[in-house]
């Protein structure tokens, strides 16, 4: 710490780490994260030495490096400390380092775009979100920023527009669209810090993970829909091993499994092994009711054939296949 740093902003420093502690050592309890003591921090002290301020602002380096981006992403959605002054704080905090990790990338990311949940005007359309209204949110993190882009970011539209065009999960995660949004944002290293860089890469990412949700709930809604019509057809058991389920998966307990997540799915935005069970489920639905369909139209063809000739009916209701999906 430089020792002619004016006391205000050694009093500046000081109010923000305060601000910080509370939410940090919720995060910790609620993961159970072992945080290093930090006295004058846990004791409220007003005006505390040089040298304690020093060993604060080195004590939150150590604990940013504990605390992986997914367990923020988790805590901060679904805390009530979750305000707009805290994520300012927070996104001041990771802006403010003098080197950024490719932890540092990733939070800050994730940071922007909950700053710009919270603050941008509800009921949005996505053609409302240009960069122009992003950087007028954001401004007060990052300043005033002039909005041309670099074409180097080109491709940040081009993939969200990929994005609008997937129908369900299965085809967003056969596309590596996430992927490929990871792997620009990396790509442009430390110019990710730009201001102009963070209001393209929060307005992608917003819009991204806005598809994402929405694809989410409907696959989930299409899963629901369907495991009603097919017990309303006498299915009572589903094959779904390729969602990594039994050979027999009941359909009541398919339901139960489709609600938990509509909880568990609030906080999580990835393509991880959760969600592709859920595209695959949504895929094992659709071809069971497919199959089911073609189960029942069979027999009504050739009763009505039959009755054409004359003859009476008697070919028994046919049994809906719950067999392996060969898709």
């Amino acid at each position: 710490m430089n020792s002619s740093e004016p006391l205000s902003e050694l009093a500046s420093q000081w109010r923000d780490a305060r601000s910080l502690y509370p939410l940090y050592a919720a995060l910790a309890r609620e993961f159970v994260i072992e945080l290093p003591p930090c006295h004058d921090l846990e004791a409220g002290v007003e005006a505390p030495p040089r040298d304690s301020i020093e060993q604060t602002r080195q004590w939150f380096l150590d604990v940013d490096e504990r605390i992986q981006v997914h367990q923020l992403r988790q805590f901060l959605q679904t805390t009530p400390l979750n305000s707009e002054e805290a994520l300012r704080n927070l996104l001041m905090h990771h802006l403010h380092k003098q080197k950024h990790t490719d932890a540092d990338r990733d939070k800050v990311d994730f940071l922007l775009v909950q700053y710009f949940s919270n603050c941008a005007t509800s009921g949005l359309q996505d053609a409302d979100i240009d960069l122009q209204y992003v950087a007028q949110v954001l401004e007060p993190v990052l300043g005033a920023v002039d909005v041309p882009v670099p074409e180097g970011l080109a491709l940040a539209d081009q993939l969200v527009e990929e994005a609008s065009a997937c129908k369900d999960l299965n085809e967003l995660f056969t596309s590596q669209i996430l992927e490929k949004g990871r792997k620009l944002k990396a790509s442009v290293g430390d110019s990710y810090f730009v201001p102009v860089a963070m209001v393209a890469f929060a307005r992608f990412s917003f819009l991204l993970r806005r598809i994402f949700f929405r694809l989410m709930h409907q696959d989930l809604n299409g899963i629901l829909d369907g495991l009603r019509e097919l017990e309303s057809r006498g299915v009572s058991n589903l094959d779904c091993r390729r969602a990594q389920f039994s050979a027999e998966e009941p359909i009541a307990r398919l339901r139960m499994i489709c609600q938990s997540w509509k909880v568990m799915f609030h906080a999580e935005y990835s393509s991880g092994q959760p969600l592709r069970m859920l595209a695959d489920l949504r895929t094992v639905v659709d071809a069971a009711l497919s199959r089911s369909g073609k189960a029942s139209r069979a027999p009504a063809a050739r009763g009505a054939a039959a009755g054409v000739n004359g003859q009476a009916s008697d070919i028994s209701e046919h049994a809906v296949d719950s067999g392996p999906d060969e898709s």
